[in-house]
């Protein structure tokens, strides 16, 4: 039997060997004009077992541009711990050199730049060259779609997530899981589970009447491969009820159900699995706490919180993996299992470097077929943008300050509100923003602009439970995305604070006043989880403003006073 010491030193010296390692290499290759895709597919095949794991598409079917967040803050016991390491701090951690492709790949320094040096990522024919690549290599390597399929897009809402359906079936995974999937309400994600070739999983997709497991989506799957027995358990995004509107799909539950986990992984290994997968929409902080508190789990697949490492991190015996999104990496995971058991692992986190990578033939004229309807809508550009729109990061983004001030000039409101989503790609100075780049990162099922008066106290209890979602040190208690964007308003927030004292000094932008607790603001935002909110559609809104300026500039955003980071 192998040692925990033996199991961590053989892990994480085979990850380095192709995982981190591979990854500094890029720069002098770059600079020879010879990186190649057989440099990005180099892989020295270890074990028995293959996973492929991608995640938190968001309907991106073709090369887009996609920066990582520059601040992505972690507290309590992961304070300073990776993925909340970012900008010059992540590449010395990693070894990553400044100006090299995992420089643009992993971190967000000098974006535009080396975005015009590298290019874009992503594009889901390149994922499928990736994906046979390796299934040449291993034929059995198990597919693992982490969630977050069928939403983001022009054609995934005007489709219902039918063309993410039909490229997905073509990449035939084995299994996936689900969050903005049920978004589309119950009975079209109900209609589009029944028609898949392969496994839904979520051990902790309850029947919200009876509170018992659904058989529509069975808690895992077991696989034999390379002489093992592997289950591959499903877990869904935990907190859909209060993320998103609890009724588009009012009989199911969720919830973390670690305890059901628990049971899950122990019936497995009774069954005989010699591995216990995870296919997680947990989000990494809140994957770390459960690989913590449920024994037996090897390798979590992580998945909603958009990070992307260069090497897997490690909990006790279990190894996380994340593996970004908006289609720009794919995980490759070899298994060395036997008695019964992971033995050690090796690991590559591989870019999908557009220019590089070949895009399959096949998978381009199943695209291609899929947006041809809505070409013509998509492609119509409405303005340009002198700035970087991007949206990723804790308290702000271009991209999204650019659609407050478009709710605040189109809807005539003091204040603006904006979700504070990881999704949509981003776009380089000089760029046309098309209708399509608009529904990039506006589109969603309930996307309403609404118009309405909160007052001064009542905006503080919403940044105060936003900030809660985001900053409570126990993470099975964080339940959001990011912050709140907020247009025309300002405040301090101190990430160190209990909930209700975090938020202070709250300010109207316009006047530079207080704002008073008793007074009532008129307030515009979006996606709302309410049922019945009216107002025009909020990328009508975002390109009705764009229209307007017709360039776009967006300046530094210092409306955010951040402490006790």
């Amino acid at each position: 039997m192998i040692s925990r010491r033996d199991f961590l030193q053989v892990g994480m010296a085979a990850s380095a060997i192709v995982g981190a390692s591979g990854f500094g290499n890029w720069a002098r290759l770059a600079a020879q004009q010879r990186l190649t895709q057989d440099q990005l597919l180099e892989f020295e095949t270890f074990g028995n077992v293959s996973l492929i794991h991608i995640t938190d598409i968001h309907a991106q079917l073709k090369p887009i541009y996609f920066r990582e967040p520059s601040v992505n803050l972690g507290v309590g016991g992961n304070k300073g711990a990776v993925p909340h390491v970012t900008g010059a701090d992540f590449r010395k951690l990693y070894g990553i050199a400044d100006g090299s492709p995992s420089h643009y790949a992993l971190s967000s320094g000098d974006f535009s730049a080396l975005a015009d040096m590298y290019g874009r990522v992503g594009g889901l024919d390149r994922v499928a060259t990736v994906v046979k690549a390796i299934r040449a290599d291993r034929p059995d390597a198990i597919l693992l779609d982490g969630g977050d399929t069928w939403h983001g897009s022009y054609t995934c809402y005007h489709t219902q997530g039918q063309d993410m359906v039909n490229v997905m079936n073509a990449l035939n995974p084995d299994a996936m899981t689900f969050h903005w999937e049920f978004t589309l309400g119950s009975e079209r994600v109900n209609e589009l589970v029944e028609s898949l070739p392969f496994a839904a999983l979520g051990q902790n997709i309850f029947d919200a009447e009876w509170d018992e497991p659904t058989d529509l989506f069975p808690p895992y799957k077991m696989f034999e491969r390379g002489g093992s027995k592997i289950a591959v358990i499903g877990q869904a995004f935990p907190y859909m009820p209060i993320a998103n509107p609890r009724w588009m799909f009012p009989e199911y539950s969720f919830g973390i159900r670690d305890e059901n986990m628990a049971a899950m992984v122990e019936e497995v290994r009774a069954a005989g699995a010699d591995c216990v997968v995870v296919l997680s929409h947990n989000g990494f902080d809140v994957d770390k706490q459960m690989a913590s508190v449920v024994p037996g789990i090897d390798v979590i697949l992580s998945g909603h919180t958009h990070d992307a490492l260069p090497e897997p991190a490690v909990v006790g015996n279990t190894i996380i993996v994340p593996s970004g999104s908006n289609g720009k990496f794919v995980s490759r995971v070899d298994l060395d299992v036997r008695d019964g058991r992971m033995m050690g692992y090796r690991h590559k986190l591989i870019p999908i470097f557009s220019d590089v990578i070949t895009p399959d033939a096949e998978m381009t004229a199943l695209i291609d077929e899929q947006r041809a309807p809505y070409l013509a809508q998509m492609t119509e550009v409405i303005g340009q943008t002198d700035s970087l729109l991007y949206r990723r990061g804790n308290f702000n983004g271009t991209w999204d300050d650019l659609i407050c001030d478009a709710l605040l000039s189109e809807r005539e409101a003091e204040i603006a509100l904006s979700p504070g989503v990881r999704w949509g790609p981003s776009l380089v100075p000089g760029q046309d923003i098309t209708r399509e780049d608009i529904w990039n990162v506006t589109s969603m099922s309930y996307g309403e602009a609404y118009r309405t008066e909160m007052t001064g106290e009542f905006l503080k209890v919403v940044l105060e439970d936003v900030a809660d979602n985001i900053f409570n040190p126990d993470p099975y208690y964080q339940q959001g995305g990011d912050m709140v964007r907020t247009g025309g308003l300002g405040y301090r927030v101190d990430v160190g604070q209990p909930q209700g004292s975090r938020i202070s000094n709250m300010t109207l932008l316009k006047t530079g006043e207080p704002i008073d607790p008793a007074r009532s603001f008129v307030v515009a935002g979006w996606a709302s989880v309410n049922e019945g909110t009216e107002g025009p559609q909020i990328w009508d809104v975002v390109e009705n403003h764009i229209a307007k300026l017709g360039t776009v500039t967006v300046t530094e955003n210092n409306s955010v006073e951040v402490v006790g980071v």
